[in-house]
């Protein structure tokens, strides 16, 4: 299966714009109700719900078109890290269970992003 190594960098990019995608769509829940307003309400300006649609929506774009690709992953890991914690992690220990498999997830997916680069298909392989 050595052959598939040299699609590594077109999987890995694929992995960081559909991850992006699926981030940015909670962010806008949150923010703009779209494309559903979340089940318990809009936040309010500056809560914490609020600068964490701000990060979904701002760090999901900056991931999505491979920019700053890094350091915006590796913020947005570890604040699914806190999310997952905050919200989850006290309701049981088993993610299935707590409802955090997603959170966990993301948290995982961004950390692989930070350190593994952007892959292809990003802005920041366009400019040297």
């Amino acid at each position: 299966m050595q052959f598939l190594s040299r699609f590594s960098p077109y999987t890995l990019g694929l992995l960081r714009i559909f991850a992006a995608l699926t981030f940015i769509s909670h962010g806008t829940q949150k923010l703009l109700g779209f494309p559903a307003a979340p089940s318990w309400g809009m936040p309010a300006m500056l809560s914490l719900p609020w600068t964490a649609g701000l990060l979904e929506i701002v760090g999901g774009a900056l991931v999505l078109v491979g920019f700053l690709t890094r350091p915006a992953a590796f913020v947005l890991s570890g604040m699914m890290a806190v999310a997952y914690w905050m919200a989850h992690g006290s309701q049981g220990f088993y993610p299935l269970l707590n409802g955090g498999e997603a959170a966990m997830l993301f948290c995982f997916i961004f950390l692989y992003i930070a350190t593994a680069g952007p892959g292809a298909f990003a802005i920041e392989s366009r400019r040297g």
